[in-house]
């Protein structure tokens, strides 16, 4: 498949904003699943940080979708479910059990903690692996490629437009279930809403095809609407974040992020406008297109890094807040690029972090 230039800037921009969102975590997670802010400072600077990279997971899931869906023509499923499944399933099973066994050799938790986390693995990621839940929606999303694929061959634009209408009326539902409670047939014993099937990463899915197919605009008109989408997506997530915790108050977290969750209005906003703007970009750059190659084994192997890192700087470092999370977020980037560069170097290095040689 030809490399398309500026889906490598995505991946390698939104792999260091997942580790920008994981660094803030430290400073409000704390008392999970209760959020405390320290001090203003502290709000501050999480909301902006963690607000604006919330488009990173989205991201990933756009790229996927752009270049995946539909499927060829004439290509089976199993076909399709081979090459996408043999790149991310046995590194992702690697790193499920490495983050189960190796904390034994730091203290972290004790053999029989690691065994009871070996024994829960067919069920889910390890308790100290909670990034690793993307990759399970993202199976679901190739597994579902190869169902929608004649669907958005066939369909027309306005039937594409509606679906994407009803995607982004869904991503309302948040706000509504917090705010107004139960709606469109949800209740106590059914959380199928009338829109459940236009909703989740489908959406994403279904809005990566469309701009596929018919964002033909000019590079012009591509800023000012991908800077205007991003800057009101941000805005939103972010003071979704900083009005709802005062310094010192606890509040239920989920209440906190619920501008966070990544199927928000204001978070496709965000991606969108972040997405549209990467389409500007045409010149390749090396080390961007080997970064973006690095990524999905960056990603995996992330939070064992950045926990070292936080205790470095935190304990050696008397930085302000601004400063100190996004040096933990760079620290642990170029850690993982180093970490995974080396490891692509051994044999069999696609089975482990997904790296073609």
């Amino acid at each position: 498949m030809q490399r398309i230039t500026f889906l490598d800037y995505v991946r390698t921009i939104a792999c260091f904003l997942v580790m920008l969102v994981h660094a803030c975590e430290f400073y409000y997670t704390e008392f999970y699943p209760t959020t405390i802010i320290a001090d203003e400072s502290t709000r501050l600077w999480v909301s902006i940080y963690d607000g604006f990279s919330r488009m990173s997971v989205p991201l990933f899931m756009i790229v996927s979708a752009f270049l995946l869906a539909p499927m060829k023509e004439g290509e089976s499923a199993f076909s399709f479910y081979r090459k996408r499944f043999i790149r991310i399933i046995p590194p992702f099973l690697i790193f499920m059990v490495l983050y189960a066994i190796l904390p034994v050799a730091w203290g972290q938790f004790d053999i029989a903690t690691a065994i009871d986390q070996l024994i829960y693995l067919p069920l889910n990621f390890p308790m100290n692996a909670g990034h690793l839940w993307f990759i399970f929606p993202l199976i679901g999303l190739y597994l579902f490629i190869p169902i929608i694929s004649p669907w958005l061959r066939k369909v027309g634009k306005r039937e594409e437009q509606l679906f994407i209408i009803l995607f982004l009326i869904s991503t309302c539902l948040p706000f509504l279930n917090h705010f107004v409670g139960y709606v469109w047939g949800q209740c106590l014993w059914n959380e199928f809403h009338s829109l459940w099937y236009f909703s989740g990463y489908l959406g994403y899915l279904v809005l990566a095809h469309y701009i596929h197919r018919y964002i033909n605009w000019s590079t012009r008109r591509r800023v000012v609407i991908g800077s205007s989408a991003m800057f009101v997506g941000a805005i939103i997530t972010i003071l979704s974040f900083y009005l709802q915790t005062p310094p010192g108050t606890p509040i239920p977290t989920t209440t906190a992020e619920i501008g966070w969750t990544f199927c928000t209005i204001n978070c496709v906003l965000l991606t969108f406008g972040a997405f549209i703007l990467f389409s500007c970009i045409k010149r390749p750059l090396r080390f961007v297109t080997s970064i973006s190659k690095l990524s999905y084994g960056m990603y995996l192997m992330h939070i064992f890094w950045l926990g070292l890192w936080y205790s470095i700087i935190t304990k050696n470092f008397d930085l302000p807040v601004a400063l100190e999370i996004p040096t933990i977020a760079v620290m642990t980037y170029l850690t993982c690029i180093v970490a995974t560069k080396l490891l692509s170097l051994l044999p069999g290095s696609y089975y482990i972090i997904g790296v073609k040689k």
